[in-house]
């Protein structure tokens, strides 16, 4: 379907470079057996997950966002120079402030510039593709590292089967770059994103601390049952707006990337939405749910398998707690 503002040009937010980091240490669901009353099979079934990722000690999570913001800026063929915004999505930072993403910057050795976090749990590299979308189409900034990084390892209760098994460490990093776009649907970059939240949903999947409530760190808290229920009944409203913006359908996509939290969840959302299975990126099997670094992970993934190519429509869609949840329509 033709895009109404073909004759509109605009300044597209286009992925240049991606990068990706995991921690060396695999946990497969025969060694979490030993830890709590659980097995491979029950996990498996549930949510398609065999392994995933534990960082090391001293992987903080701005060391993961920085060996994946280095290996996307080595991809993009760029250097540290030529950045000048970094946003991190973490809901596992190193430290209450400064901000991770500030961690990374100094570890790049960037002088100049911008660098903030986004918190938005395991929507964070949504809201932060938009934000620096954002920033970049305003024509205040030209390039961006946009960057999901969690260690998620260090909030989870390792005495609940219920959530232990689900989570894992990661980061990756996308190399945005902004360029003048026809304002067509055909353009590379991102071409709409939409957001939501709805913080009424808070205790169907938090963690129990904070510094201002608390003063600990806490443990995560999912009402299982009710953020499935959720993420399969309401979420796929924020990718039906993305495509109606953009003037496509799913049958014009190449890929659907979301946030990698259960296969369930997945296949379920893609069969309502009408996108075809062998669309759907799916990396939740070998990563667990990495939360905020799910989606860039997935990405590069795709991308270094061969199958995400340059031109390819790509939708990327996410949920987090809270809840938060949204979209992103690019081209590749």
């Amino acid at each position: 379907m033709a895009d109404k503002r073909d004759e509109c040009p605009i300044r597209r937010s286009v992925v240049v470079g991606c990068g990706s980091y995991l921690p060396e240490r695999v946990v497969t669901n025969k060694d979490l057996e030993a830890i709590v009353e659980t097995s491979d099979p029950w996990i498996v079934q549930r949510t398609g997950i065999r392994e995933r990722h534990i960082a090391g000690e001293g992987e903080t999570t701005s060391v993961l966002g920085l060996k994946a913001a280095r290996a996307a800026l080595a991809d993009a063929g760029l250097t540290a120079s030529d950045i000048d915004l970094v946003v991190c999505a973490t809901s596992t930072p190193d430290f209450t402030f400064p901000a991770t993403a500030t961690q990374i910057q100094a570890g790049l050795g960037m002088e100049q510039g911008a660098a903030f976090d986004i918190q938005a749990v395991c929507t964070g590299f949504v809201y932060g593709i938009a934000t620096a979308d954002k920033f970049l189409a305003s024509g205040s900034h030209h390039r961006a590292l946009v960057i999901g990084a969690e260690t998620f390892s260090r909030i989870i209760d390792w005495t609940d089967r219920g959530t232990c098994v689900l989570f894992g460490d990661g980061a990756g990093a996308v190399v945005l770059e902004a360029r003048e776009g026809t304002g067509a649907a055909s353009d590379r970059g991102v071409l709409t994103t939409k957001l939501r939240s709805d913080g009424r949903h808070r205790e169907k999947l938090y963690v129990d601390g904070g510094p201002g409530s608390t003063r600990t760190t806490g443990h995560l808290r999912m009402q299982g049952q009710d953020v499935f229920k959720f993420a399969v009944g309401k979420v796929t409203d924020v990718v039906r707006d993305a495509f109606a913006s953009a003037g496509v359908t799913a049958e014009d996509l190449d890929w659907f990337v979301p946030h990698q939290a259960n296969r369930r969840i997945i296949e379920a959302s893609a069969d309502k939405l009408g996108i075809a299975r062998e669309k759907v990126v799916i990396t939740v099997e070998r990563h667990g749910n990495t939360s905020a670094a799910s989606i860039p992970l997935a990405l590069d993934a795709a991308r270094k398998d061969g199958r995400l190519k340059e031109g390819n429509l790509v939708m990327l869609e996410a949920i987090g707690g809270g809840f938060t949840w949204g979209s992103a329509l690019l081209r590749w």
